[in-house]
């Protein structure tokens, strides 16, 4: 069997959605750190396997390659209890990966990058001021679901959670209160107890494969 190779950044939280699902499936892979902040993915290399120059990029076999974290999710999510397969429960999981994309992650995981990761909040002082607003509007809708939920689709563990547990539940190191959104801390609780947890710092969990 193939082993997938995922090209990875650490304290990335669309890496971390990868390395998270991969290890409560139960798949081995190898991970190759590639570091954005010293430009590694902009070298003729790395643009070979994505022209878009991100990470994180799943090689699922020599030479063919997957971007797009939560792309990324969905395929390797096909076919277990992670994507649901009635087609308004997919389809509502697929709504969640969208709105992770265009409305929270552009405000929460930018401005965790500018503060938490470049450590210049003074720098970029004013664009973490505007993305303040945005990200608590998506925070706001999250709790709102939350708040008689106990997943964001089905009462069921899924990819959707996977996607927006990433950047949500370190939104405090972009300047985030979340103690204002006690739903979502139960669910970022209930998120942490499943099986073969591993948090944003770790690799994977050493699993016998």
């Amino acid at each position: 069997m193939e082993i997938l190779r995922l090209y990875d950044f650490l304290p990335s939280g669309n890496g971390y959605k990868i390395r998270l699902l991969l290890t409560q499936l139960g798949m081995p892979f190898e991970r190759v750190e590639v570091n954005i902040l010293k430009g590694e993915t902009r070298t003729a290399e790395f643009l070979s396997k994505n022209p878009n120059g991100k990470i994180p990029v799943l090689e699922i076999q020599p030479g063919k390659y997957l971007s797009e974290s939560n792309a990324i999710l969905v395929y390797l999510s096909e076919g277990t209890e992670f994507l649901p397969y009635d087609r308004f429960l997919r389809s509502q999981v697929l709504q969640w990966l969208f709105f992770e994309q265009y409305s929270h992650q552009p405000f929460i995981a930018r401005s965790r990058f500018w503060i938490s990761i470049l450590g210049k909040p003074e720098e970029y002082s004013e664009a973490i001021k505007q993305k303040r607003e945005p990200g608590y509007a998506a925070l706001n809708l999250m709790e709102k679901h939350l708040t008689d939920r106990t997943f964001f689709v089905g009462e069921r563990y899924t990819i959707a959670d996977i996607a927006l547990f990433a950047y949500t539940h370190v939104a405090d190191e972009g300047g985030f209160d979340l103690t204002q959104f006690p739903a979502i801390q139960a669910w970022i609780e209930r998120v942490k107890a499943q099986s073969t947890y591993i948090s944003i710092k770790d690799v994977h969990k050493d699993i016998e494969y």
